[in-house]
């Protein structure tokens, strides 16, 4: 069947999508990192959630998962050549979440960001 998309962003978010998905590959944005670590620095996500999203962006290509053969098995995912290029899209998509909350927070609301200079959400 052949998919249609209506705007080309379509395209994106048809592969980026969701609610872990970006958070994951701005944490892969400055290198590999296991699953483990992954889970600790996205703590709200469920570990079968997070082993879905991930298994979804391997198979778009956008991830790629290295098995180390040793017990107990180690593995660590990275961004792939397709899925690097999105790291701008990202980092642009952090920098407009930096300057909203700074807006909120000067408006007096009560919110914040709680390690704004984590991996891969600032830095090129």
């Amino acid at each position: 069947m052949e998919k249609v998309y209506h705007v080309a962003a379509e395209a994106t978010l048809d592969v980026i999508g969701g609610k872990w998905k970006p958070i994951i590959l701005c944490h892969l944005g400055e290198g590999a990192m296991r699953t483990s670590e992954l889970s600790r620095a996205i703590p709200n996500v469920l570990q079968r959630v997070l082993t879905k999203q991930l298994r979804e962006l391997e198979k778009d290509c956008i991830i790629k998962r290295k098995v180390y053969n040793q017990v107990p098995p180690k593995v660590e995912y990275s961004l792939t050549d397709e899925g690097r290029p999105l790291r701008k899209i990202l980092v642009a998509m952090s920098n407009w979440g930096n300057a909203r909350v700074a807006k909120a927070q000067k408006e007096g609301k009560e919110v914040k960001i709680l390690n704004p200079s984590s991996r891969g959400f600032l830095k090129m």
